[in-house]
């Protein structure tokens, strides 16, 4: 297992143990947990639950079969 060693400034500092008081982990749990979400390469499980939600936008594809494509101007 890795360790790292950072500097913060105070109020950086105060903001983080109340956030780790808050959420009932450890510091190296709570520490760990941030840099897997901000690092990570997926969307977040609520971003995914989004997909679909807005029924009265109409889809591209539905888009591009009623409206004229406009004309492109040449070189």
């Amino acid at each position: 297992m890795g360790q790292v060693t950072i500097y913060i400034d105070n109020e950086t500092e105060a903001n983080m143990n109340a956030a780790v008081r808050a959420s009932g982990v450890s510091k190296s749990k709570w520490v760990a947990q941030v840099i897997r979400e901000k690092a990570g390469t997926e969307w977040p499980q609520e971003a995914k639950a989004l997909a679909g939600k807005w029924q009265d936008l109409p889809m591209a594809e539905d888009i591009r079969q009623t409206v004229a494509d406009s004309q492109r101007e040449s070189f």
